[in-house]
């Protein structure tokens, strides 16, 4: 068993395993709205002095993405500047502990407000500074399987609280996020930094021991190093300077994009109510356990991703599980559009999980899961804060807007139209990424930039590595 933790890839994997578990609380929370949602429009379950309206119930859901906006603007780039990628997730999860009082003890609509606010300010920093740490601390050739931990963590804690908050009490269920949260955050304080960070700010051999500690030698930990070199042998640029330059303006073109596209799927949407949907749908299937079921086939696709990211390149995998989303988004709005028009089959009962099932595993089995992954990898060392900070701007604008208006957008024009505008978003995102964005599989953060530039990369020797 020792002899195991020798093996440094090991290392690297308990490593993010141990950072991703904030993710975990975040899929807690980001699956927190499907029961509690359905709980506080109870008159006899609500915690509140009446049941929470439809307006009151968008606005819970989806008024933390405006904090997240704040986050990415505000207090993610300069913060991780200053103290670093491991210590920056250690303060900006503390606000996801106050959050889970502030749900605890709610008796008034402000007070969820409040909640959300928090909360989704700490769960923005994750999904933000996680992937680039992960990045840095991951050796080439798994830095895509490694990277799809996030998304597994993440669906976990969905498939969490989707199975155990249906027959969990409102207070029961806001004590296991807290729980895990704070579970979360003690392994952070006994991880290393970010070796690129340690190097960026002048602490050169605090750096190589981490890289030693990460590579399992020295020989290995120099390749790092001399890839740091060269990056500073360009100089310290300004944000300014970083923003002129052309790679990084087609980089971020191409990482705005794709997070626009990503959010125009609606799988927040599905997601934050998800088991309104299931109840809209007035079939046989108990909704509780619909959602459980969607929630183990969230968890069972980001599973499979971990094993075949590494296999395949991220292109192929994003083409493929994109026309499932679109198939799945499709098959939804089809049965809102067959019952309207009175038609009614045993089949028709389980259409529509048919359909959130498909839609589910398509997205946690490529998209959703290799998403961040793949916007880490479009940016170099120097402009990858700032490009995953614009990132996640971009989709927490749009995922504001699709969770704010989705009932309202879906009473206007009807749930039919509403699951087929999805559909045709997945299907332009498969096009997008087809067209558009390199294959990053394999290459160095270096290689990649050269495929950005439209440069050649050289390939390399056969004896080499190229599994990632």
């Amino acid at each position: 068993m020792l002899k195991l933790f020798e093996n440094p890839l090991v290392r690297q994997y308990l490593i993010v395993f141990s950072v991703n578990m904030n993710l975990l609380a975040t899929g807690l929370h980001l699956g927190w709205t499907s029961p509690v949602l359905v709980y506080l429009a109870d008159e006899e379950q609500s915690v509140l002095p009446e049941p929470l309206s439809d307006s009151d119930g968008s606005w819970v859901a989806s008024v933390g993405l405006l904090s997240s906006i704040f986050t990415n603007l505000f207090i993610i780039a300069p913060m991780v500047d200053l103290l670093g990628r491991k210590y920056s997730i250690i303060v900006l999860s503390l606000p996801k502990l106050a959050g889970g009082f502030l749900y605890l003890f709610a008796n008034q609509v402000w007070m969820l407000f409040a909640g959300r606010l928090v909360v989704t300010a700490g769960d923005a920093a994750m999904f933000s500074i996680i992937p680039v740490y992960a990045a840095e601390v991951a050796s080439t050739q798994i830095r895509g399987s490694i990277g799809t931990i996030l998304h597994f963590m993440c669906s976990l804690g969905v498939v969490m609280m989707l199975s155990a908050g249906p027959f969990l009490s409102y207070v029961n269920i806001n004590i296991m996020m807290i729980t895990v949260t704070a579970a979360a955050i003690a392994p952070l304080f006994f991880l290393p930094e970010s070796p690129y960070f340690l190097y960026a700010k002048g602490k050169k051999e605090e750096s190589r021991k981490v890289l030693i500690f990460l590579r399992g030698s020295e020989e290995a930990a120099n390749e790092d190093i001399q890839e740091y070199e060269r990056a500073a042998e360009k100089g310290e640029e300004k944000k300014i300077d970083i923003i002129k330059n052309k790679n990084f303006q087609k980089s971020l073109i191409l990482a705005l994009f794709l997070s626009f596209a990503n959010m125009l799927v609606g799988f927040n949407a599905v997601q934050f109510y998800l088991q309104t949907i299931l109840a809209s749908t007035d079939t046989s299937l108990r909704d509780e356990f619909g959602s459980i079921i969607v929630g183990v086939i969230q968890l069972a696709g980001s599973i499979f991703t971990s094993l075949i990211s590494d296999r395949f390149g991220r292109k192929p995998i994003f083409i493929v599980t994109s026309v499932g989303m679109s198939l799945g988004l499709f098959g939804l709005g089809l049965f809102f559009f067959l019952t309207e028009g009175g038609a009614t089959s045993n089949f028709l009962n389980y259409l529509p999980l048919i359909s959130l099932v498909l839609f589910v595993f398509s997205n946690s089995s490529g998209v959703g899961a290799l998403i961040w992954v793949v916007l880490s990898e479009l940016f170099d060392d120097k402009s990858r804060g700032m490009g995953m900070s614009a990132s996640l701007l971009v989709s927490n604008v749009i995922g504001f807007l699709t969770v704010r208006f989705f009932p309202q957008v879906a009473t206007a024009i009807g749930p039919t139209i509403t699951y087929w505008i999805f559909s045709v978003n997945s299907l332009i995102l498969c096009l997008f990424v087809f067209f558009f964005i390199p294959e990053t599989k394999g290459k160095t953060f270096a290689e990649i930039q050269d495929l950005i530039s439209n440069k050649k990369v050289s390939k390399k020797p056969v004896n080499e590595k190229e599994d990632c």
